[in-house]
């Protein structure tokens, strides 16, 4: 099985880009990725580790995730959150191609980067991951990440397990990822001389800190898609 590969092509008005060759390994779907022998102090797991966080650091002397920043970090250290970008985005299945702020477009790229890092608690991501869509709005990434965890549900029953088809366990899941995105941004503000790559984790948090509370209003407002399925039938 062949990994996964996805570019993020980042274009900039005066012509210059930056371009990120994402590979993703087929079984796992964690990055595949050189990691720098001397990393910065920011990336070390307990500098503004998240209070949720279960590795230990005499095991892990790095957070999984962060490591995964560094270079991101160092090639848009000098862009802002409202530059203007040409985003273009390669798969082997699409290519999407949209002009937008920084801030948007690293959005889409961390998005990947966290999902893939290896973190034990972003490890539930990874079938939205093997299915990206990029810079995906509000509603398309709740039915996504809904339709995911329901699907989940539908392995744990097979596995005679108890399935949660109310999705507490997905309430529990994004709340989680609001705990990390907190710690994140506290490290990047360290890290970063601009804030294109807070605002970034900012805007991801802005969905996931509010999901848990709008879950049954959003999935409310698809219901009228689903009604071939509620009909009675005779």
């Amino acid at each position: 099985m062949e990994n996964i590969s996805i570019k993020y092509c980042f274009k900039f008005p005066n012509e210059t880009q930056e371009v990120f060759d994402l590979e993703l390994d087929a079984q796992s779907l964690e990055l595949v990725a050189d990691i720098p022998e001397n990393p910065p102090q920011w990336v070390t797991l307990d500098f503004h580790q998240c209070p949720n966080c279960p590795l230990d650091s005499r095991t892990h002397p790095e957070c999984p995730l962060m490591v995964h920043f560094i270079d991101i970090v160092d090639r848009f250290d000098r862009i802002l959150s409202y530059d203007k970008v040409r985003l273009e985005v390669v798969m082997d299945e699409r290519t999407v191609s949209r002009s937008i702020t920084a801030q948007k477009g690293l959005s889409s790229l961390v998005g990947i980067v966290i999902s893939a890092s290896g973190c034990p608690h972003t490890k539930f991501f990874k079938p939205m991951l093997r299915f990206h869509l990029p810079l995906s709005s509000e509603a398309e990434t709740i039915y996504r990440a809904v339709s995911m965890y329901m699907l989940a549900q539908y392995f744990v029953q097979k596995e005679g397990k108890k399935a949660d088809f109310e999705l507490h366990g997905l309430e529990k899941i994004y709340n989680n990822m609001h705990v990390i995105n907190t710690a994140i941004a506290e490290r990047l503000r360290v890290a970063s001389k601009t804030d294109a790559l807070v605002n970034a984790i900012i805007l991801l948090d802005m969905f996931t800190g509010t999901i848990p509370s709008v879950i049954d209003e959003s999935l409310e407002e698809l219901r009228y898609l689903f009604n071939p399925y509620l009909e009675n039938k005779s």
